[in-house]
């Protein structure tokens, strides 16, 4: 297969607000122009998009392609299931929403600390490989977020494990909450091939301080700054699959082209990254990717993704941007918990792939946002 995968997990929406008004037109023929370029891994979720990515899987996919000419992913919510039953329940729905038969790739979503102490509590690493034994699954692994030691942990307890998936990019190579780079090594290792997700960092890499642009742009104008992140992600020992959350025509475009022919980093191209590294690290507050996990918690609704992006924002800039950002924070307070709602039950952070302090970080947001009077309270 060719390296570049494409994400389910933010899809091409007709309303930016409702997570299951997909844009069908754009998604089909996005798939389309995937596949009519010789790329085949498609990665969902039971719980992206409000439960629907799945679906959205079908009706864009499955039901136009052969079956044999694709391959699918998804995951077992670990939140999702209370007793060893429920998770034969939720997989037979998964694959009546994917409407197939078997799932090429089958994994324990966002294994962390508190997930893996579920998992072996219900068995669900015996209930993956159970599924393998019966052909509903050719692959069985796990997506990850968390520290190496319990990674290793995981490898040596699980013998047999077809894959892990990885969050991995220059960002993160290093950074003491992730720390891809030792995740990726335990991997090889341990002879387990790797699936790299978050490649651009929720698209926080699409973007990057003018610094950082200037340098990737000087070594090569015609290259995209996504392009940078995702060659990284692929030139890594022992990867072999990169997904991207993609919901439009462009971004496919250039994600293919990144990939296609994919030419790995040399040693200049990894000096600018580098360099791009110190840049972007002087300019982000707060390391959130807006997966949005941590706001489907929150008994306060508080948008925590939003506010955390705008906060980010109003650091970089000054002036009327900056001012900008305070209006954005205003609209939304008015539907949804402010930053000052918190009540610190940190049931978020429980969720945080990230591993932040978002308690305290809201605190930090409501410092910037909520100085003067006038807020508009919550409907």
């Amino acid at each position: 297969m060719k390296k570049l995968g494409f994400g389910y997990m933010r899809l091409p929406l007709m309303d930016d607000q409702d997570k299951k008004s997909f844009d069908f037109e754009t998604l089909n023929a996005m798939v389309d122009a995937f596949m009519d370029r010789g790329f085949t891994y498609f990665d969902t979720a039971y719980v992206y998009h409000d439960y629907q990515s799945e679906k959205a899987l079908r009706e864009s996919l499955v039901k136009r392609y052969p079956r044999e000419s694709f391959t699918v992913a998804t995951k077992l919510p670990m939140r999702d299931f209370h007793t060893k039953e429920e998770m034969g329940k939720i997989f037979n729905e998964q694959l009546e929403n994917c409407g197939v038969d078997y799932f090429d790739y089958y994994m324990l979503h966002n294994i962390g600390h508190n997930s893996y102490k579920k998992a072996v509590e219900f068995d669900s690493f015996d209930f993956g490989f159970q599924k393998k034994k019966e052909g509903k699954v050719k692959k069985f692994g796990f997506s990850f977020h968390e520290t190496p030691e319990l990674l290793e942990e995981i490898f040596q307890k699980y013998p047999g494990l077809d894959f892990v998936q990885l969050q991995l990019n220059y960002v993160d190579w290093d950074h003491p909450n992730i720390q891809s780079r030792r995740c990726l090594e335990l991997a090889n290792q341990y002879e387990i091939p790797v699936i790299v997700m978050e490649p651009i960092k929720g698209g926080n890499l699409v973007q990057v301080p003018e610094k950082a642009e200037m340098l990737m742009k000087t070594y090569d104008s015609n290259a995209s700054i996504p392009s940078w992140a995702l060659r990284f992600a692929a030139s890594q020992k022992g990867v072999f699959m990169v997904l991207s959350g993609m919901n439009a025509m462009e971004q496919i475009e250039d994600n293919m082209n990144a990939l296609d022919p994919f030419i790995p980093l040399n040693e200049r191209e990894y000096s600018i990254i580098g360099q791009v590294v110190e840049a972007i690290n002087e300019y982000t507050a707060i390391d959130c990717t807006t997966c949005g996990y941590c706001e489907k918690e929150c008994p306060q609704n508080i948008a925590i993704p939003d506010y955390f992006s705008l906060y980010n924002s109003a650091k970089r800039n000054t002036g009327d941007n900056r001012s900008s950002q305070f209006v954005y924070y205003m609209n939304l307070t008015a539907t949804r918990g402010k930053a000052s709602d918190c009540i610190e039950c940190r049931k978020c952070e429980s969720a945080c792939p990230q591993h932040l302090e978002i308690s305290q970080l809201l605190k930090d947001v409501a410092a910037e946002f909520e100085k003067g009077p006038g807020l508009p309270s919550r409907k």
